[in-house]
């Protein structure tokens, strides 16, 4: 029997930075997302630390020397919210900047008020 993918909705401008990103680093990310819409977990995404537990991931594509990330949420019922995507400017560390970090939480907050909305 077929699985019925979920809904895919992007908040603020993840989708149109998502499209000025590499075509081998779109691929990867649309690659995690279609799993995700259809229940399962890509192996290159990650719980991202601060979100409480594995309900927001992250996934790391690495292309010609850059990093880029994309930022998601599973655990609203009207589908998946891709929250931020982005490329990684710092040079030292791995941890996502506080900026970044603030932007993905007040997008998970949309994210669940539109969740609430659409589930009415």
């Amino acid at each position: 029997m077929p699985r019925t993918r979920r809904g895919l909705y992007f908040v603020g401008d993840s989708l149109d930075v998502l499209k000025t990103l590499p075509r081998a680093v779109q691929h990867g990310i649309g690659t995690a997302l279609r799993l995700a819409q259809e229940g399962n977990k890509d192996p290159n995404a990650k719980p991202l630390k601060g979100f409480g537990g594995a309900s927001v991931l992250e996934v790391v594509e690495d292309f010609d020397g850059n990093t880029y990330r994309a930022v998601y949420t599973v655990r609203l019922r009207s589908g998946i919210y891709v929250l931020h995507c982005f490329q990684k400017k710092s040079k030292s560390g791995i941890a996502t900047s506080k900026r970044d970090l603030d932007l993905i939480q007040r997008r998970l907050n949309l994210a669940i008020a539109q969740d609430k909305a659409m589930m009415r």
